[in-house]
């Protein structure tokens, strides 16, 4: 995975994501979607899991799989067409990079064998920020869970959403995200996807608020960062 300068500490949050090499879509189905989910869950063990004992599994059952130690602890995620983002804490040392190089080398395997391609999939070393307190955790897995916002509402970030109730339906109703286990019905919060997910830092982050708040507020942020960047303009 590269060759990374800062190393990451035992029991801290990182928010961790990199994007597909010259900005090209890696997941292209929801086949795609699926399987790098079920990697997330796979690869987080300190045993090597066959993949071809359990080939025969469907997607749900896949989170049932008995696994050993985990590397690390996942506090959300957010996969698009072209990049995921994931919060994660390491739980032992050197857990954060032994886990990513499972789950995107798997992955880069499982791709390049269904297009007959070669070579890289995603840029290298993969990017990450340190989380160091409570508030910042809350704040980026706000973040991370509003980046489909971008695809249904085009002038999300330039304080243009037109309808935000509507916003947060298809919010609600995107997949490939852990929105649904924090904010989702009850039928959504049964998804079996949610084994994924630190139960701790699920409770902490949702406290008491609710999805339309949360877009109400970050509607707000953009609409004044909009603003003042057009008196900066003129």
């Amino acid at each position: 995975m590269g060759y990374r300068r800062t190393p990451f500490a035992p029991n801290e949050w990182y928010h961790c994501f990199t994007r597909g090499v010259d900005k090209r879509t890696v997941f292209e189905d929801e086949a795609d979607f699926n399987r790098f989910t079920e990697l997330l869950y796979l690869a987080n063990s300190s045993e090597t899991i066959d993949r071809g004992r359990i080939q025969h599994l469907a997607h749900a059952n896949i989170f049932s799989v008995p696994r050993g130690d985990t590397f690390v602890s996942i506090g959300a995620y957010c996969l698009m067409g072209n990049h995921p983002h994931l919060l994660i804490r390491e739980n032992k040392e050197g857990g954060i990079s032994k886990f990513m190089h499972k789950v995107f080398t798997g992955y880069t395997m499982y791709f390049n064998i269904k297009r007959k391609r070669v070579g890289n999939l995603f840029v290298t070393p993969f990017r990450s920020k340190h989380i160091n307190d409570d508030t910042y955790l809350k704040r980026v897995t706000q973040y991370i869970h509003l980046n489909p916002a971008e695809v249904f509402e085009s002038g999300w970030k330039g304080g243009g959403a037109k309808n935000l109730h509507s916003l947060e339906k298809k919010l609600l109703e995107y997949p490939y995200s852990s929105m649904q286990d924090y904010f989702g019905t009850k039928k959504l919060k049964g998804r079996p996807e949610r084994f994924l997910l630190d139960k701790e830092v699920a409770s902490l982050v949702s406290g008491n608020s609710l999805l339309i708040e949360i877009l109400s507020e970050a509607d707000m942020y953009y609409k004044e960062l909009s603003g003042e960047f057009g008196k900066y303009q003129s």
